[in-house]
C-alpha cells in the first residue's frame, strides 16, 4: 500500500482524504458530478445513456494504452487488440459489480481476462504473477471490505492508483485498474448508472495522469496527495464527458 498511515490506522482511506486541500477538492467534483446526473430531473437515464459512456471510457482507456482508433471505429468494431479489450470489457464490466463486491481479487482478475484476450497468452489471463502485486491486492481487498468514513471519490482514486502500481498482472494493469475505478464509482453510488466517464476525466490531460501516477509510485504522503488532487480535477472532466453533458 502506497498511502502514508495505510498500515498503522484504523481507517486509510480518511486518512488519505484528509491531506490538505483534499476534502474541497473533492467535494467541488462530487458537486459538479452530482450537477450532470441532477440535469435528468425525475427522468429515467437511458440505458443507451449508460452504453455511450461505457464505449467512450472503453475508447478513453485504449487510448492511454496508445491505441489510435476513434470512438466511431471503436463502435463499429475496428481497432486494435487493445482497444478490442477495452470495448469487450465495457459491455460486461457493469454485470461484475456483484464479484467485485464480494471478492475484489477475483473481480480484478476477471477483468484482466476479459481486456487481455487477444493480446496475451491464453495461460496469462487473468492470473497475477507478480508475488508483491498480489500482496498488495489481497490487503486492498481487505481495506476494502472494512468500513469508512471516506469519500467514493477517494477510495475509487486509490483504488486505481494502487492496482495500477502494483502491477499483478502480466500486461494491462492500468486498462484493470481505470475499469476498478469505474466500478467503485457504481458501487459508492457516486454514479450508480455508469452515465459518467472517468476514464476520459484522465485522457482530458494524460500527461497529468501519468505525472500523478509516477508521483504516487514514491510511496510518500506527498505523492499521494498529488494523486489525489488530480483525481479531484479528472473527476469533474469525467461528469463533463459524461452523455448527458451534451
Amino acid at each position: 500500500m502506497r498511502w502514508r498511515y495505510a498500515a498503522v490506522v484504523s481507517d486509510p482511506f480518511i486518512a488519505a482524504a484528509s491531506l490538505e486541500g483534499v476534502p474541497s477538492a473533492v467535494a467541488a467534483a462530487r458537486d459538479g458530478i452530482d450537477a450532470v446526473l441532477r440535469d435528468r430531473g425525475l427522468r429515467k437515464t437511458a440505458p443507451e445513456d449508460t452504453a455511450q459512456a461505457l464505449l467512450l471510457g472503453a475508447w478513453a482507456s485504449a487510448t492511454l494504452e496508445g491505441s489510435a482508433y476513434t470512438v466511431d471505429e471503436l463502435a463499429a468494431g475496428a481497432g486494435d487488440a487493445t482497444a478490442r479489450g477495452a470495448v469487450r470489457l465495457s459491455t460486461e464490466l457493469l454485470g461484475l459489480l456483484p464479484a467485485w463486491q464480494r471478492s475484489p481479487v477475483q473481480a480484478l482478475a476477471r477483468i484482466h481476462a476479459i481486456a487481455a484476450a487477444g493480446s496475451v497468452d491464453d495461460a496469462e489471463l487473468g492470473r497475477p504473477v507478480n508475488p508483491e502485486g498480489v500482496a498488495r491486492l489481497t490487503n486492498l481487498a481487505r481495506l476494502l471490505g472494512q468500513a469508512t468514513e471516506a469519500p467514493g471519490l477517494v477510495v475509487a482514486a486509490l483504488v486505481h492508483a494502487e492496482i495500477a502500481d502494483a502491477g499483478a498482472f502480466v500486461s494491462h494493469n492500468a486498462v484493470v485498474a481505470r475499469a476498478a475505478e469505474r466500478l467503485v464509482w457504481v458501487a459508492k453510488g457516486i454514479d450508480p448508472a455508469s452515465v459518467t466517464v472517468p476514464e476520459a476525466g484522465h485522457v482530458a490531460d494524460a500527461p497529468a495522469y501519468f505525472a500523478a501516477l509516477e508521483s504516487y509510485r514514491s510511496s510518500d504522503g506527498t505523492g499521494v496527495h498529488q494523486w489525489l488532487l488530480y483525481a479531484a480535477d479528472a473527476a469533474t472532466r469525467a461528469a463533463e464527458a459524461s452523455p448527458l453533458s451534451r
